[in-house]
């Protein structure tokens, strides 16, 4: 099935690490989100990826895979996502993980369903921002990075995550100033509908995560940015 990837507001993201309820994960899938990602940092194994994908697959959502590691990479996702660590300090995040991985599945994708997303990790207490060897951009970094992924990359996708902390709206929307045609997503954070209606002020897509973990009800409130 065709997604307008564009058209999406607001995205709910599941750790197949952690664990909600059937009816949690119902609510989630049903709550009008326009989408759910599925990924994390930690403990990805391919049995929790497939669990939470069969879960999320009784209802009609799309849904898409955050590429973390290949050994977790299973069909029946509507999308495959894979970051491009724009401010990793190595190129293992830039280039050569991608390199590796197509090297293995090259004959095996279908590229309608691979999308590349260039992120800025701006939370360093985050462990994605450790593990990828990050160092903290300025505002100007930012903007630059910014530039770079729609002028030079053609990156669909910049994704600019805080990662559990609430991030900066004003450098969110000077982002977006610099931007046309690459799609921009935020996370981190968010765990109220003002939040959500602040950023998504700004950003093309909101993704709101880790609250559905810590006070479920309140992060279920910020679809509501929809309306």
């Amino acid at each position: 099935m065709l997604y307008n990837r564009k058209a999406w507001k607001h995205v709910f993201k599941l750790d197949p690490a952690k664990s909600l309820t059937s009816d949690q994960i119902r609510e989630v899938c049903q709550s009008g989100t326009d989408a759910i990602v599925v990924g994390g940092t930690d403990n990805v194994t391919l049995e929790g990826v497939i669990n939470l994908l069969s879960q999320i697959r009784m209802y009609s959502i799309p849904c898409v895979l955050e590429v973390s590691t290949v050994d977790a990479i299973t069909p029946g996702f509507d999308f495959y996502d894979i970051p491009i660590v724009l401010n990793s300090q190595e190129k293992k995040w830039v280039l050569d993980a991608q390199h590796q991985a197509i090297k293995q599945f090259g004959p095996m994708i279908d590229w309608s369903e691979l999308t590349t997303e260039g992120y800025v990790i701006l939370n360093p207490e985050a462990k994605a921002y450790q593990l990828t060897n990050c160092y903290l951009p300025d505002r100007e970094d930012v903007i630059a990075y910014a530039q770079m992924a729609e002028q030079m990359f053609n990156l669909p996708i910049l994704y600019l995550e805080y990662s559990g902390t609430y991030g900066d709206p004003e450098l969110v929307r000077q982002v977006k100033q610099h931007l046309n045609k690459t799609q921009l997503v935020y996370g981190g954070g968010i765990t109220t509908l003002e939040q959500a209606k602040e950023m998504a002020q700004y950003a093309d897509t909101i993704v709101v995560g880790n609250s559905l973990y810590d006070n479920f009800a309140e992060s279920i409130e910020t679809v509501h940015v929809k309306k």
